[in-house]
């Protein structure tokens, strides 16, 4: 149901990284997109974007695929860009979605000039490939996914549902 208010939990490492309010926006039996405000405290400044209080994030997660997207909005509504994180499939809940952060990422701005693979070292660093093989051959593979789609602007993969 749209409108209706959940809580977004993301891990990472067996350890809780953040827990957020989020408004409902859309969902379905595979996939939820909520809308939230920056969660974090002050400013964090990538080089290529920088994310801070007043932006906004619509964020898209689904259960059967390993990444979210979360389009970047800035507090005077321009599109700063799609900061793609590569997870474990999400999972729904009542309350609302909780979320495994697998360190790679993808940054893809708003006009689709930059397409930057990002934190591949702490994926290689974070021991995956060892300790869960499978799971660190689903990751790279969901990063080269989506860096196929952000070079195409990632408009098929959010108008799929």
């Amino acid at each position: 149901m749209s409108g209706r208010s959940v809580e977004v939990a993301l891990w990472k490492a067996g350890r809780l990284k953040i827990r957020y309010p989020a408004e409902v926006v859309e969902e379905s039996a595979n996939r939820l997109s909520v809308r939230a405000p920056w969660a974090a405290p002050g400013v964090r400044d990538f080089g290529f974007v920088r994310f801070e209080p007043g932006d906004v994030f619509v964020e898209h997660y689904w259960t059967d695929r390993w990444y979210t997207v979360k389009e970047v909005w800035s507090a005077e509504g321009g599109l700063k860009g799609w900061y793609c994180d590569i997870t474990r499939p999400a999972g729904f809940g009542a309350a609302g979605v909780t979320v495994e952060d697998l360190d790679l990422d993808l940054w893809v701005s708003a006009d689709g000039s930059e397409v930057l693979r990002l934190d591949e070292d702490e994926f290689a660093a974070s021991g995956l490939a060892v300790s869960d093989p499978e799971a660190a051959e689903r990751a790279v593979a969901a990063l080269d996914e989506l860096e196929r789609l952000g070079r195409r602007g990632l408009v098929e993969l959010l108008g799929a549902s």
